[in-house]
């Protein structure tokens, strides 16, 4: 099943269930998907659909940053709440020896050997970890062995 049926799905048995903090969630992901295939007038495949859930995370994470710095737990959780929701529809993570592999496969594979080739590094990396790991950390992890 498509992940975007999968999360049509989802939507349903929460209006079903009357969860409405979920529901609202994946509302809120079905129209970011819906709003970049009007955009690019294309239908998002899986990874695709991945990108979109990744970037709403991210967004959730900095807001999270954002309302803690401000004092406010109660926007905090509804913002963490709203992540776990979204969670459930990526792969499962890397571990971190999964990740160092990974890279350590990438850099002797594109034979790079400073900062200055970390692009070649992550070009290999990101579609193998792209929704099974947080890409910022993984960028910081290929910066410190590179340097």
């Amino acid at each position: 099943m498509a992940l975007r049926d999968r999360i049509t799905d989802d939507m349903k048995s929460a209006m079903r269930a009357g969860e409405k903090e979920r529901l609202a969630t994946i509302r809120l992901a079905l129209a970011a998907i819906k709003q970049r295939e009007v955009d690019e007038r294309i239908t998002l495949d899986d990874p695709q659909v991945l990108a979109v859930l990744e970037k709403m995370i991210k967004q959730r994470r900095e807001a999270i940053t954002q309302f803690e710095s401000g004092g406010r737990a109660d926007l905090v959780a509804r913002e963490s709440a709203e992540i776990a929701v979204l969670q459930q529809y990526l792969p499962a993570q890397m571990s971190e020896a999964e990740l160092d592999a990974l890279i350590g496969e990438a850099i002797a594979s594109t034979g790079a050997a400073s900062v200055k080739d970390m692009g070649k590094v992550m070009a290999a990396v990101k579609p193998k970890a792209q929704g099974r790991a947080d890409m910022g950390a993984v960028s910081a992890r290929i910066k410190a062995r590179l340097g």
